[in-house]
Parts: structure tokens; sequence; C-alpha cells
């Protein structure tokens, strides 16, 4: 039998071509990217992403002609096809940045079409928190290499005193008291709080600090140091917490505000003195600390179906 001819692959499609921008709006865009020069460039990569997105929704009507009408619609062409409340809330700010760059610049425009928007509301996710028992395990780091004890500190403290990824990296010694077991954090807005240190932290962080001065050319001022005595950045900060987590077993991922998020619900499952958890983190407004009654009813809830003997209720048929 002769062998049936192969098939022909067929040939792969052109990749689609770049949505070219009105070249109003290419002028406007490469404006206000100038005028952004001085911000971070994950700021302004942000800002001028999400005003590009605008442009290629616009099509051909110029930005500064866009009404509030017009960038609702918009909004909610973006939200039907997959984009959250978090994502659309974003971009409606950068929009907004945009537009008040656009009044300053160009007589034609008078009001900010964006005032009075509102982007949907997102769904409110509760923090991850740690048992009392992980978060434990995760801090008994067992070495004692220097930069073991380092690690340890640096984990105590954070769970000691929920301190935030920033506050943790920018610490400096002069702001640590472990005689009083303390520690003044500077934290957002330049808000200066003190926090308590307990015992295991104080232990951990004299340990580190006993053996700090000998690293070469040590930061005078920074708690946290590398190898090379320079100040800890964040990104190492997460990268240790992560790989610690999987060097002590635990099951999930570990990030430093996991143990944030650890440190307000267990002292508010052990005192309900939410008004104190919010003066530890630092949270201006207490509607921020009011998520951990959430965490605090979850860990409630699995207690009692744990121990309740009339705990094991029928789920309901679907």
């Amino acid at each position: 039998m002769a062998a049936a001819p192969r098939r022909r692959a067929p040939a792969p499609r052109p990749a689609a071509a770049p949505v070219a921008f009105l070249p109003a709006n290419a002028a406007h865009l490469a404006s206000f990217e100038r005028y952004l020069a001085t911000r971070p460039a994950t700021t302004r990569a942000a800002y001028v992403g999400d005003v590009g997105t605008l442009a290629r929704a616009a099509g051909g009507t110029d930005l500064l002609a866009l009404t509030a009408g017009d960038l609702r619609r918009h909004l909610a062409t973006l939200h039907g096809g997959g984009l959250g409340g978090r994502s659309l809330a974003r971009m409606l700010s950068s929009w907004r940045a945009f537009y008040r760059f656009a009044i300053e610049r160009d007589g034609r425009l008078v009001e900010n079409p964006c005032a009075g928007l509102r982007p949907p509301k997102a769904t409110k996710r509760l923090p991850s928190a740690l048992s009392p028992d992980e978060a434990v395990r995760l801090v008994a780091i067992a070495g004692d290499e220097l930069f073991d004890r380092r690690d340890r500190a640096l984990l105590e403290l954070a769970y000691s005193s929920g301190l935030r990824l920033a506050e943790l990296a920018g610490l400096d010694l002069d702001r640590l008291d472990l005689e009083r077991g303390e520690v003044r954090v500077l934290g957002k807005g330049a808000k200066e709080r003190i926090v308590p240190v307990g015992g295991p932290a104080r232990d951990a962080l004299r340990a580190w600090l006993a053996g700090r001065a000998s690293i070469a050319g040590v930061d005078d001022r920074a708690v946290f140091v590398g190898r090379a005595g320079r100040r800890i950045t964040r990104r190492a900060i997460q990268r240790g917490f992560a790989e610690w987590a999987v060097k002590q077993g635990l099951p999930c991922h570990v990030h430093p505000h996991m143990l944030r998020h650890s440190f307000a619900s267990h002292v508010l499952q052990s005192s309900g003195d939410l008004r104190a958890v919010q003066e530890l983190l630092g949270h201006a407004s207490i509607a921020s600390t009011q998520v951990y009654t959430h965490l605090d009813f979850q860990y409630l809830a699995k207690a009692y179906d744990q121990a309740h003997p009339r705990a094991k209720r029928a789920r309901p048929k679907a």
C-alpha cells in the first residue's frame, strides 16, 4: 500500500502588528513620560503603560477630547475583559495623573475627566498568616554561622514586633534598645512608633550583633548587613525568608509581610485589643487593622471545628 501523503504543517500566522497610537496621543504620551523623568523607573513605566492602554482604547480620538462618559466606558470594557478592582484603581490613578499634567500644559483642558470616577470594588482578600506553631518552627534556626544568626535575628524581630519589610531593611543601630526591649521605627509617612521586642528576638539580635563587627568595612549605622558590610536589601530579606521557610519544612511561601500578619493576628487572639494592635502596626486608621478580626474568627472557627462534639455538621447538598 502506498504511503499516505504527508500533510503540510500550516504556515505560522504572522504576529499581530502593535496598535498604532493616534499621532497626537503618541505626542501626549512622550510629553508625559518626559514629565515623569524624576520618578522611579517602575512608577514611570506603570503610569505610561496605563495611559498607553487608554490611548489604545481611544483609537482615533484625542486623549484630551475624552469625556468622563468615555473613560467610564473604557473602564467597564477593561473590567469585562478580566481586570480586577485593584488593577483598575491603579489604572484610574495613572489616568488622573496624566490629566492633571495635561491641564497644567494645555489650555484646552479645564476639568479632569477622571473627577468623580470610581473603580469597581476589589474583592477583599484576607492576609495569609502562619499558625503560632509554624511561626516558632520558622524562627528556630539552629545554625551558628554568622549569617545564620543574622537571619534568625531578622525572622525573630519581624515576628516579635511586626515590622514592615522597609522597616527591617532600614533599621539603624541607634533605634534599637535591647536593654529596654524596644525598637523605634520610622514607618509610613515618616511617623515614628515604639514597638516592644520580645525576649527570644533580643537574644537573637545580641548573638548577631556580637559577630557583626567582625565584617570588614561594615556599615556604621545599619543593624542588618550583607557579606560586604553594606545594608541588606529588601530583596535579599524576601529571598532569605522564602528560603528559610523551605529549609524549616513549612508548607507555604513565606514573605516578610506574612510575619507581620502573623504577629498582628496572634497578638489579637491573645489580647482581643484591636486598638493596641493598630498602634503596634503603625496603622493610621483602625479600618486597616480590622482585617485581623477576620483572621481571629477563622482561628476560633477552626478550634471550634476541632474541639466541639457538635462541630461535625452536615454540609448542605448542592
